[in-house]
């Protein structure tokens, strides 16, 4: 099972990005996780459709031959980031050619606070149900980061690690029905 992990950051020291590091050593049997790296990816511009950049093209096609996406968000402003939003529009278009149509998604997010980017989650989910994905129905509201994270960016709550592996075997077995 093929599985493609994003973060919705840019920061070095990014919660999000060692969220979905740590999803790889919490990954049920079969699962391999991948994680695409967004950074390389310019803002999006409808006059660049007609010759798509190459890496834009390089994270559609891993989306397609995924079988499942996880993306973790952070929450700016009561919202997605837009660098999240940006890949996120590359992915979909041109139009007719959306990357995320029929797709499973898992949703989750962390931050430095107790709601664990929930607005965020909010918003995303509706985004990808617009965009014909399939969200699992999960509630990954993770934070404070503080008390969950190593100053190495490893996990050292055992509850979090419990429902992160949790979450994934629910994943697995959505993405198995598929």
């Amino acid at each position: 099972m093929n599985i493609l992990a994003i973060s919705g950051s840019l920061r070095k020291d990014s919660f999000n990005t060692a969220l979905v590091k740590s999803l790889q050593a919490l990954a049920p049997e079969g699962m391999q996780i991948d994680i695409v790296d967004i950074t390389p990816i310019k803002l999006f511009n409808q006059d660049d459709e007609a010759a798509f950049p190459r890496e834009v093209q390089n994270f559609k096609d891993k989306i397609v031959a995924a079988d499942g996406i996880i993306i973790a968000t952070p929450e700016y402003n009561h919202s997605i980031p837009g660098v999240l939003k940006n890949v996120i529009d590359w992915a979909s278009r041109p139009y007719g050619q959306n990357s995320f149509d029929k797709k499973k998604v898992l949703i989750m997010g962390v931050s430095i606070g107790k709601n664990g980017a929930m607005h965020a989650q909010v918003q995303l989910k509706e985004l990808m149900t617009y965009l014909g994905a399939e969200v699992i129905e999960q509630e990954l509201h993770i934070g404070p980061a503080s008390e969950i994270f190593d100053e190495k960016g490893a996990i050292t709550s055992a509850l979090t690690k419990a429902l992160l592996t949790k979450a994934l075997g629910v994943f697995a077995e959505k993405v198995k029905i598929n």
